[in-house]
């Protein structure tokens, strides 16, 4: 299923290093990126299908904001194929929306539809699951409370949000361990020092992430309740949040 080619994209020296963005370049190396990139990718996938097996209702639709190359929307449709469930994949970037598309015809979901959209500015049908997986944390600060407001607002009662997030520790003190703790992570999976430190200059004041403690009042002030963090590796955490 993972076509992606090897990621490289930052292994050459740069004389500038300008802001990430999920450009056609990064498209086509992404699903290599976030597997080396990001602690218990695989394993955060599997616990939303299995959550989802769990909490859905038949013919429920599902929403995956910042839906990327497709992938998690491939596995639930996959996995929970007799609950005829109605899988939407929004994303801001063209590149992004293009392998999706392309993932959800390789795979004969019918059911799913994928569509290019600014996810503040979108408008959601009800619905019994939404999916942001390292999506909020890209989004302007302003920005975050009002989506997950009309999240909540689009949800059925009992419906839930899947929320994974790049965040940072609530006690300072611990923060350059748990980030050094990351790049070794990082290191360990073929990425450079040079790699490592590009990356982490492209994505200054691109990616800002809040703490644990910031996470959950702003998912409780949006509505949601109870919200419990049901996976966490170093600076990586995911959310399941329900709307009660």
């Amino acid at each position: 299923m993972d076509a992606s080619k090897k990621d490289q994209y930052f292994a050459q020296p740069m004389d500038k290093v300008t802001p990430f963005s999920f450009n056609a370049e990064v498209a086509e190396v992404f699903d290599d990126m976030v597997k080396r990139s990001v602690p218990l990718y695989r394993e955060n996938q599997q616990l939303t299908v299995d959550l989802l097996s769990r909490l859905l209702k038949k013919g429920d639709t599902v929403y995956d904001l910042g839906c990327s190359t497709g992938t998690v929307l491939h596995l639930i449709g996959n996995a929970l194929k007799p609950m005829d469930l109605k899988l939407i994949g929004l994303d801001a970037s063209a590149p992004m929306v293009e392998k999706a598309r392309l993932k959800m015809k390789a795979f004969g979901h019918k059911n799913a539809e994928i569509d290019k959209a600014d996810i503040t500015r979108a408008e959601f049908e009800p619905c019994g699951a939404v999916i942001m997986n390292y999506t909020l944390q890209f989004l302007p600060v302003e920005t975050r409370l009002p989506l997950l407001k009309k999240i909540f607002k689009a949800l059925r009662p009992g419906g839930v949000l899947i929320l994974a997030e790049k965040i940072q520790t609530d006690s300072p003190g611990l923060q350059d361990l748990v980030t050094q703790t990351y790049y070794d992570f990082k290191g360990q999976n073929g990425y450079s020092e040079l790699e490592i430190s590009q990356k982490r200059e492209a994505l200054e004041n691109v990616l800002i992430p809040l703490t644990p403690s910031e996470q959950n009042q702003l998912l409780q002030e949006a509505g949601f309740g109870p919200v419990e963090m049901l996976l966490r590796w170093g600076p990586f955490a995911t959310f399941l949040a329900v709307k009660a």
